[in-house]
């Protein structure tokens, strides 16, 4: 699995100009899924999101998780991290997981933030999504399990 991180102040996703999903200061999270992806891998990169320490503290440093201040997550699926742009210029994707094995685990990731006591907001897998963000920081982190 893979994830891009943005710390953000505000996030909303839209779709067909509506919107489904919503938070305050929190993570964005974009996440991928590959072939050979699991509900063990889903785990270990839950874990690491709600326990990475990158929101600031009163002196603004990196001592914070997003546990600590009580962050809302908003998770957004993206196939496209897995684009492989090695030849040509139209990338593959044929290293992202079937939608249905996706999907699942997707929305297995969300259940897992939530289970850590976070407020946990969701796009809509498949569709065209409108996200907006207000960068905190700007803070982004790439992670991968």
């Amino acid at each position: 699995m893979r994830a891009i991180l943005q710390r953000v102040s505000e996030a909303d996703v839209r779709v067909d100009g509506c919107i489904v999903g919503q938070i305050g200061q929190g993570w964005l999270v974009l996440l991928g899924v590959g072939h050979g992806d699991t509900e063990e891998a889903a785990a270990k990169l839950a874990e690491k999101v709600v326990r990475l320490r990158m929101f600031s503290d009163a002196e603004g440093k990196f001592n914070l998780s997003a546990m600590d201040i009580g962050a809302e997550i908003l998770v957004v699926s993206q196939f496209t991290l897995y684009a492989d742009t090695s030849r040509g210029r139209r990338p593959s994707f044929v290293g992202a997981a079937d939608p249905t094995v996706a999907e699942g685990l997707v929305g297995r990731f969300a259940e897992l933030v939530r289970g850590y006591g976070l407020r946990v907001e969701t796009g809509c897998f498949g569709t065209h999504m409108d996200v907006r963000l207000h960068n905190d920081g700007p803070v982004t982190i790439s992670l991968e399990v």
